[in-house]
């Protein structure tokens, strides 16, 4: 058994940049000290953080600041560099970085060879040029950078993704031969208990509210216009809500989530879903397309034909049937919600945990 905490290998987390009102926020928390719960005997876990001095206003659309992210990351690589000069990366060392898409894993693996310090490198992919309703697929068209995503994977020994549609979506882009591809989830556990304990629904029954979120962000990919002509049909008692444009802060958010029925998707873009778990777990119903990472997480309970929103021309072929069973939700809210337990039960354990995560980082599949 080893005693001395300085023979262990380290756990190295290159982390991305902080937004509160995003989980990138709650990961700047809670990821490193899921992983020292974790890893605890076995590894050290050391997070590799850029300035705090950055643009915090994210590129409208987009998840973070195209310039400020170049900030922190170019921050990272500096730190990174002194670390093998003052020889305190090992051989056998991991790092972890919680978005793949970060030029400074090619500078990383350049070092590691060169200076003959073997380590391992793990990326957790959100989205990326391979996926034509992500930011890049749609405004960058140049072979350049779906050749230096491939690079990426490449040089990543590990690449974790969170759901099995995001991990075939890059798959069929990229090939298998020498990528090295995971369904692992995102370890989010922390995010259940956020939230009232759902054990005793009539708690969530008592706060409810005729309210509809939109909880994504405001992205062509995401179809907010949908929500917001559904919105001028609806019952006037129904109050619909786009989440992005009240200026909440996450608590606020929270409570929100927790005095509504429904959470709504017309997404044409999502890996994993993250505000509709949320929402579920809030004792929200989520009323989502069959299709996406959503076939695979949810049952046909939660879901209306993909068709429907596939386009705004479908949409408004389909509205009068979305009318249709989005009233029905709300009025039969009891009868919809009593599976939620359940559901939230399935999501934690298979997309929201540490479990695949492990599983690949400590060599237990």
């Amino acid at each position: 058994m080893i005693t001395n905490m300085t023979d262990l290998n380290t756990i190295w987390i290159v982390d991305l940049e902080a937004v509160e009102s995003r989980y990138t926020g709650e990961w700047k928390h809670h990821f490193p000290d899921l992983m020292r719960i974790h890893a605890f005997g076995t590894h050290n876990v050391e997070v590799i953080e850029g300035p705090t001095n950055i643009p915090e206003a994210t590129t409208p659309g987009a998840f973070l600041n195209f310039g400020g992210t170049n900030i922190y990351k170019s921050a990272q690589m500096q730190k990174i560099a002194r670390l093998f000069c003052e020889g305190k990366i090992k051989e056998g060392d991991h790092f972890i970085y919680t978005d793949a898409w970060n030029p400074t894993i090619i500078q990383l693996k350049y070092m590691s060879q060169l200076l003959q310090i073997p380590i391992k490198i793990h990326g957790l992919w959100h989205a990326g040029n391979y996926d034509p309703n992500d930011f890049l697929g749609r405004l960058i068209k140049d072979e350049w950078v779906k050749t230096f995503e491939k690079s990426l994977a490449q040089t990543i020994d590990y690449n974790w993704f969170a759901s099995d549609d995001h991990l075939k979506m890059f798959r069929d882009n990229f090939g298998y031969d020498d990528i090295e591809c995971f369904r692992t989830g995102w370890p989010m556990e922390y995010l259940e208990k956020m939230f009232t304990p759902q054990k005793n629904l009539q708690i969530y029954r008592q706060q409810k509210e005729n309210i509809i979120l939109f909880p994504h962000r405001i992205a062509p990919e995401k179809q907010v216009e949908i929500f917001k002509d559904l919105a001028k049909s609806l019952p006037k008692e129904y109050k619909c809500i786009v989440c992005q444009e009240q200026n909440l802060s996450k608590s606020e958010y929270h409570s929100l989530l927790e005095r509504s029925k429904i959470v709504f998707s017309a997404n044409l873009q999502e890996t994993l879903g993250i505000s509709c778990y949320e929402g579920a777990l809030a004792g929200a119903i989520p009323l989502v397309p069959n299709r996406l990472s959503y076939k695979e997480m949810y049952s046909d309970d939660y879901f209306y034909p993909s068709i429907w929103t596939e386009s705004w021309e479908s949409y408004l072929k389909h509205k009068d049937n979305l009318i249709t069973v989005i009233i029905e939700f709300m009025e039969n809210y009891d009868h919809h919600a009593k599976n939620l337990n359940k559901l939230t039960t399935f999501l934690n354990e298979n997309y929201f945990s540490c479990n695949g995560l492990k599983k690949v980082l400590f060599n237990e599949q």
